[in-house]
């Protein structure tokens, strides 16, 4: 008579009890449930205090999570071919079980109905059971129909019967008492993702080693000895952390100024802080310095920081893993898919999904972008975040983690409705939780702001009047703030200088004449394109004066390997970074200039922007003390602007270097596109000829971004219609993100959309991360491993673009030091200008 079957060996063979991998798996919840952050979680997600019978009888419901694998139906998947028939997946197979377990008293001899007593009461069983098979990382539909076969060689009764008298056994104090906690939505959504997290920790073969020949007696303390081990092997606890609160010059060597002094006056009860200060100002440092007091205090396990792009993810996390090292706190992982890096170290994935590190320690957190959030501290990019929010697979397994962490939102602002739309929701469900999170933000206007605090929006008077910097807090009705000048950074005053035009030739003339007088320039054009344009203008007259990577010019954009940013972030850290040496330069590039990169240059030339964007442009002008050669000891910005003003493109619905839009299927389409707020930046330059920055900020960016100023630049230009279908599209957002949000306030879902491809954390089309043969070596003279074009320029559906990565090999031929790339239909060049559609 054959036993019943919960994991299998390598060779498919069966390897380890099903009582044994469900109480693993149980063994690991009641660790998790009585960790004091995750207590406090529980007790906040009930409305009232978690007893130990309680969190008994949630591990106890845990047991039955896998219960679908009884099934002969299932077990036959590892017994010989000829007995094969008619195989069902597990999930589908315990609905099965519970519709036939309903109508027998004896089933698990009558354990299962005591247990299931409270779920009757509580008349919240149904969402506990989809809770329960959503194991797998999304919630699945109830299948009722059909009978498990009787067989002579495999009695499934038997066997759940000796399931019945180990639970008995194994959880003898489990009982639930008030019934009304089983109905709060937010205790069920966190039960599934604890659920899902103990069930990836309790599958691990090393950490529970396969035992077929059932154990009734002792296995339970053996799962329990193994859980304590596997969560202090895979840094869930036991995480060093010193012994003493560290202080500010603990973590960075330096005492705090400004800002980062104001977050020691923050409650450390505060769940949700925003703090809102001037690029360059040291908000990193500030966040950490919040972590650390919050941590210190066991408000929270963790950290994960999120910033909005993979490059300043890599920036940052070089800096937080420098700051955990000086007080011997948790090592630092990279939450970016692919890059697998922890601390010092560097990962290598190998077949069968293994990953070895180049000091052979194991980062189980580090090595599954599902688990990033599960990680003691985390810096990666926000998607990250917002597939927590969103009806993806293990969404919940994400909330969970999260729960446990100070969750730091680097660069939040106005200008995204549906990503705005989603993190309001995840961080929402996070506070409810007890959660703490804190948002940070150069140039966020009053009305975001007011949305993220819940309080009324100020009129614009008021709102330019708000002091600034700011610590706002979600427990006191006033901001936190400077107590005087004296305690403010250092004010620059900018002049800003209008370009009618935003042709290649004439932003390379600027850059030129100044480098050629011994400064240092910066050129931030909108599109990838016009980058690579003005570059090209640049490199034909002198290329010696361009950034240089390898020995030859270099731009700095987004369409690299990941490798090869890193390498380009590193030589313009080398050029305008923080005591370099003061040679002339020209560094060109895109948006992935004007964030998290700690470069300072003695002139800026950039397009036209919306005021906020802007301004995080002009944190890179005259951002530390140094000498600056002569003619450019005051920042000057040049802003290109289109010829003939933006009127053309409201009237013609036209998009010009990234400013105004296009219609696609009726909607509009662009990068930026409401060019009321565009018109408002343009005349504050124009108007003002010299902006104090960090003084200034405040009124810069209301009025360029408040409601009542767009209101009337809107009516002054005569662009209600244009305007209309800018908020049409702002509205269909939020709509959107609002249909696909997991909303943990609600019931837990029977199911969730059909394909992950349907639900996005960014609104656009994606293109295919290809993966390039070993050894492919990229324009600057090292491996690359993956390179991902953009999506308009694969013209494919989702499923033939995974069709793409997953089976076609991407094909090198080199010339020189750059390479055409073929991988099924698609053709790309790439080089030092990076990667391009090949002609």
């Amino acid at each position: 008579m054959r036993c019943a079957w919960g994991k299998t060996d390598t060779e498919r063979r069966p390897s380890h009890h099903l009582i044994h991998h469900s109480m693993d798996v149980a063994a690991v919840f009641e660790r998790l449930a009585r960790l004091p952050v995750v207590v406090d979680r529980l007790r906040r997600a009930a409305g009232r205090d978690i007893a130990h019978e309680e969190v008994q009888w949630l591990a106890a419901f845990t047991f039955l999570h896998d219960i679908g694998k009884l099934s002969p139906r299932f077990q036959a998947k590892a017994w010989p071919k000829d007995e094969q028939r008619d195989l069902r997946g597990h999930l589908d197979e315990g609905w099965r079980w519970l519709s036939s377990a309903h109508g027998r008293p004896d089933a698990m001899g009558g354990r299962v109905h005591t247990l299931f007593a409270p779920l009757v009461r509580s008349r919240a069983g149904e969402a506990w059971l989809h809770a329960l098979f959503a194991h797998h990382g999304r919630p699945t539909s109830a299948t009722n129909e059909g009978r498990w076969p009787n067989l002579p060689f495999y009695d499934w009764r038997a066997q759940e019967a000796a399931m019945g008298e180990a639970l008995g056994a194994w959880f003898p104090d489990a009982e639930w008492g008030d019934p009304a906690a089983l109905r709060c939505p937010h205790l069920v959504h966190l039960f599934a993702g604890l659920l899902t997290l103990a069930d990836w920790i309790g599958s691990d073969m090393v950490a529970f080693p396969h035992k077929l020949e059932l154990d009734g007696a002792s296995y339970a303390g053996r799962a329990r000895r193994q859980a304590e081990a596997a969560l202090r092997r895979f840094a869930i606890t036991d995480v060093p952390w010193p012994d003493a609160a560290p202080s500010f010059h603990d973590l960075t060597g330096f005492a705090p100024r400004g800002i980062q002094a104001l977050v020691g006056r923050l409650p450390v009860a505060t769940s949700l802080a925003i703090l809102e200060a001037e690029t360059g100002s040291g908000k990193t440092e500030a966040a950490l310095m919040h972590f650390a007091r919050l941590r210190s205090a066991g408000r929270v396990d963790g950290l994960y920081f999120a910033v909005p792009t993979r490059a300043a993810a890599s920036q940052l996390f070089a800096r937080v893993g420098e700051a955990m090292r000086r007080i011997g706190g948790p090592e630092a992982i990279l939450a970016v898919p692919g890059q697998l890096r922890a601390g010092e170290s560097e990962g290598v994935r190998l077949p069968g999904y293994a990953v070895r590190w180049d000091d052979e320690k194991e980062r189980w957190a580090a090595e599954h972008a599902t688990r990033f959030l599960a990680a003691p501290v985390a810096v990666g990019t926000v998607d990250q975040v917002l597939m927590a929010g969103l009806r993806v697979k293990y969404a919940h397994l994400r909330g969970a983690a999260l729960s446990r962490n100070l969750l730091v939102l680097d660069e939040v602002h106005a200008s995204d409705a549906y990503m705005n739309t989603v993190a309001r929701s995840v961080i929402g469900d996070h506070l409810a939780l007890g959660g703490h999170a804190l948002l940070m933000s150069a140039t966020l206007g009053s009305a975001e702001r007011a949305r993220w605090l819940g309080r009324p929006e100020p009129n614009l008077d008021a709102a330019k009047a708000t002091t600034y910097p700011a610590l706002w807090s979600s427990d006191l009705p006033e901001p936190l703030h400077l107590p005087d000048e004296a305690d403010r950074r250092r004010e620059k005053r900018v002049r800003p200088r209008l370009v009618p035009t935003m042709a290649a030739a004439e932003a390379a003339r600027i850059a030129l004449d100044a480098a050629r007088a011994g400064a240092r320039v910066l050129v931030i054009r909108n599109t990838v394109a016009m980058a690579v344009e003005t570059w090209r203008a640049i490199v034909e007259q002198d290329a010696a004066l361009c950034l240089t990577v390898a020995g030859g010019p270099a731009l700095h954009h987004a369409r690299f390997a990941a490798e090869d940013r890193r390498a380009l972030d590193r030589a313009l850290e080398a050029v305008l970074g923080k005591g370099c040496a003061g040679a002339p330069v020209i560094a060109v590039g895109s948006q992935t200039l004007e964030q998290s990169l700690d470069i300072d240059a003695d002139l800026l030339v950039t397009d036209l922007c919306p005021m906020d964007v802007l301004l995080q442009r002009i944190g890179r002008l005259h951002r530390h003390d140094r000498l600056r050669p002569d003619g450019f000891a005051e920042p000057v910005i040049h802003i290109l602007c289109p010829e003939g003003g933006l009127g053309r493109l409201a009237q013609e619905k036209r998009f010009e270097n990234g400013l105004g839009a296009w219609e696609k299927n009726g909607v509009l389409a662009g990068v930026y596109i409401d060019l009321r707020g565009l018109e408002a930046t343009r005349r504050l330059a124009a108007d003002d000829p010299v902006w104090t920055i960090p003084a200034d900020n405040r009124a810069l960016v209301e009025a360029a971004t408040h409601p009542d100023a767009l209101a009337a630049t809107e009516t002054e230009m005569g662009w209600q219609e244009y305007t209309a279908a800018v908020v049409m599209k702002a509205v269909a957002e939020v709509q959107h993100a609002r249909m696909l949000v997991l909303d943990r306030s609600q019931p837990f879902p029977h199911a969730f959309p059909g394909s992950d491809e349907l639900v996005q954390t960014r609104l656009g089309a994606r293109g295919p991360l290809l993966t390039l043969p070993a050894g492919t070596i990229g324009p600057f003279g090292h491996p690359i491993t993956t390179i991902a074009p953009p999506a308009h320029w694969c013209r494919m559906t989702e499923a033939q673009i995974c069709w793409i990565v997953a089976e076609t090999p991407v094909e090198v031929e080199r010339h020189g030091d750059a390479m055409i790339l073929r991988a099924g239909d698609w053709t790309f060049g790439y080089g030092r200008e990076g990667l391009k559609r090949a002609s």
